[in-house]
């Protein structure tokens, strides 16, 4: 009897989970401030969030590897599951703040997800299998902010109450569907593939020495000024929307801000469905890395100015062409620029950064919002986005090479 794949329930929990995390995304700030927060409380949700998943993630992939990926993915959506439940239930902040530490505490569903991948497929097919994560992210940043802005009209809960939903079906997807068992043992060469460990904050001894090669130190320093900015954006940008754009005269609402983050989830199924690697065909990645720096660069720099929607739309889609370059150029040098053996954690150490950039940024974001420095918020996107652009050079000619092998 033939074994059934693994991909396709995997592919439906990445999906429900990112809808999940999307629903709530455009609106996490508004409805803290619904509860008397600050523009700088408000977006520290998204870094506390970020400082739990930062601690937990390596903890809870390390106990997968002993225990199996199944029981510990369960755990993780738990946990997803209970934090949204806190949230659409809270009358307080602090009870807000309490559903993001729950949640991030037990924050490894997309990386368990992955790991599972990279156990139960081989190599040769595991950059498609790969490839349908980033077709559920893509989906669902387009659908989960359209219907967060929708539901919206009716209370801010709504879409939260959805998100909890949706996880607990993520849960039955992963208790009915995924095949069990215990991930495979490590090859000879100690090989853990993209799925790999992820580096704890506590042994840097582990990845130190990455950052003493010139170009993957580089690419990694590139990847956390990405994330800083970023970071910055998604966790402000609903903050900033709300102080600087009207419609009919009333001032920008949590669904107006679902629609535009719709829209840019739109322009990113369009740009990574195949506009990006055929430009990755032709240019090569490191070329379009720099491309995308500048183009967020420009797009952070230009909403600094900007006060019109039509404006927004077309800074908006600027942004999307850098964003959606960036990443996935940048992950695919950084795992080439590492031996084999090494790309798992390379990649994992990666995740780590833009976890610490993703702890910094909102909060710096949220005091200058706090302090009605709204261009200079958007300024610091696009600063953090030509620092990037200048690591690019310290090793251009050594990426050029690695891009193009």
């Amino acid at each position: 009897m033939r074994a059934r794949s693994p991909l396709l329930p995997v592919f439906l929990i990445v999906l429900v989970d990112v809808f999940g995390l999307t629903l709530v995304l455009p609106l996490l700030a508004i409805y803290a401030e619904r509860f008397g927060a600050s523009p700088f409380e408000a977006t520290l949700l998204v870094s506390v969030f970020a400082a739990f998943q930062l601690i937990s993630g390596p903890m809870l992939g390390a106990i997968s590897d002993r225990v199996g990926r199944k029981p510990m993915l369960i755990v993780s959506q738990l946990g997803t599951f209970v934090g949204f439940i806190v949230m659409a239930k809270a009358h307080t902040l602090w009870m807000v703040f309490l559903g993001r530490v729950i949640d991030g505490a037990t924050a490894g569903n997309l990386s368990l997800a992955q790991a599972y991948i990279s156990d139960h497929t081989p190599p040769e097919r595991r950059a498609k299998a790969f490839a349908l994560i980033g077709i559920a992210f893509g989906i669902s940043f387009f659908i989960g902010p359209f219907l967060s802005g929708l539901l919206s009209q009716h209370s801010l809960e709504a879409p939260i109450w959805l998100a909890a939903g949706l996880s607990l079906t993520s849960i039955l997807t992963t208790v009915l569907l995924l095949p069990g068992g215990k991930p495979p043992a490590p090859s000879g060469d100690g090989s853990v593939g993209p799925g790999g460990k992820r580096p704890s904050i506590f042994a840097p001894s582990t990845y130190s020495g990455f950052f003493k090669r010139p170009i993957l130190g580089g690419l990694l320093l590139q990847f956390f000024f990405f994330s800083f900015a970023f970071s910055t954006f998604t966790s402000g940008f609903a903050l900033f929307s709300e102080r600087t754009f009207t419609v009919d005269g009333r001032p920008f609402t949590a669904k107006e801000i679902g629609y535009v983050f719709a829209y840019v989830g739109f322009l990113g199924i369009i740009l990574q469905g195949g506009i990006v690697g055929r430009l990755v065909k032709r240019y090569g990645e490191g070329p379009l890395v720099g491309v995308g720096f500048s183009s967020a660069a420009v797009g952070y720099l230009l909403l600094s100015q900007t006060h019109t929607v039509p404006a927004l739309l077309a800074v908006a889609t600027v942004l999307s062409f850098g964003n959606a370059v960036i990443r996935p150029c940048l992950s695919s040098l950084i795992s080439r620029s590492a031996e084999r053996h090494e790309q798992g954690t390379a990649l994992g150490l990666s995740q780590s950064l833009g976890s610490v950039a993703t702890i910094i940024a909102p909060a710096i974001g949220g005091g200058l919002i706090t302090a009605s420095h709204l261009s200079l918020w958007a300024g610091m996107a696009a600063l953090f986005s030509l620092v990037g652009f200048a690591v690019k050079g310290r090793g251009s000619a050594l990426t050029q090479k690695l891009s193009s092998a």
